[in-house]
């Protein structure tokens, strides 16, 4: 098990090194953020009220890093969608290996990359920004990263695999990934100072948001219960329910 875990992860790893351009175009819009979004959120920070504790680049980067897990691993499906075209997921059927370690590799793998493009991100963010975090915060945000990137990722695999359409898959992830950004307070927090009444209470129905409030809690080095809770509760509950319903699909497609 273990052992076709890593083959698949070595396959996929060395897939991607060989085209390392799709890395550096993830990494490209949350830089563009980071340079050009965040000097304005200095000055919003500074003159309005509601914004979470610590300064503008503590409520900004473990932001971005979600929303880069969360469009990056969203759309893994495609590669997925172009093995199935391709005949590779038909020779996969005929080889003795697990299709369970079949999605657990590319999750691996996945997450890896998505752990790489938020260090890339943290880097950046220390060296030319005011950006101050704990170590244990910053490697508490890099696992809710890649628990976040094996989510997105098996369900991605799995939405792929049962609607099998170039074509209706990106217009199906606009259409989720779209609210589910608007309402997780990723660009701008959505808080009780800021945000009337029934635009909060709908963001706390989306577990992403939650997750976006515990990766800031992790960066100003809050890693107590009540500000991690709720949100690695939520992250933990969609893993194992992405996880399962990656394992069901990719064994009935893969029987």
């Amino acid at each position: 098990m273990f052992r076709d875990i890593w083959l698949i992860f070595k396959r996929d790893m060395t897939l991607s090194l060989r085209n390392p351009a799709w890395v550096l175009i993830g990494i490209m819009q949350p830089l563009l953020y980071l340079f050009f979004f965040g000097p304005l959120m200095e000055k919003v920070v500074e003159n309005t009220p509601g914004f979470p504790p610590g300064n503008s680049w503590a409520v900004l980067t473990p932001a971005i890093m979600v929303q880069t897990a969360l469009f990056g691993t969203s759309f893994a499906g495609f590669g997925l969608l172009a093995e199935y075209r391709a005949g590779v997921t038909e020779r996969f059927r005929v080889t003795p290996i697990s299709r369970a370690a079949l999605l657990l590799g590319k999750l691996l793998a996945a997450s890896f990359q998505a752990i790489v493009q938020a260090l890339l991100i943290i880097v950046v963010a220390f060296l030319v920004f005011p950006l101050d975090a704990p170590v244990t915060g910053v490697l508490m945000s890099l696992v809710i990263v890649a628990l976040l990137a094996i989510t997105l990722g098996s369900a991605s695999y799995s939405v792929a695999l049962l609607i099998k359409s170039e074509t209706a898959f990106p217009a199906l992830l606009n259409a989720v990934l779209m609210p589910l950004l608007l309402l997780s307070g990723i660009l701008v927090p959505i808080t009780t100072g800021l945000a009337p009444a029934w635009l909060y209470n709908l963001s706390r129905i989306n577990p992403f948001s939650h997750v976006v409030d515990a990766e800031r809690a992790a960066f100003r080095g809050d890693i107590t219960m009540d500000a991690l809770f709720t949100g690695c509760v939520a992250l933990l509950v969609m893993a194992v329910l992405s996880l399962f319903w990656g394992v069901r699909t990719f064994q009935k497609e893969n029987a």
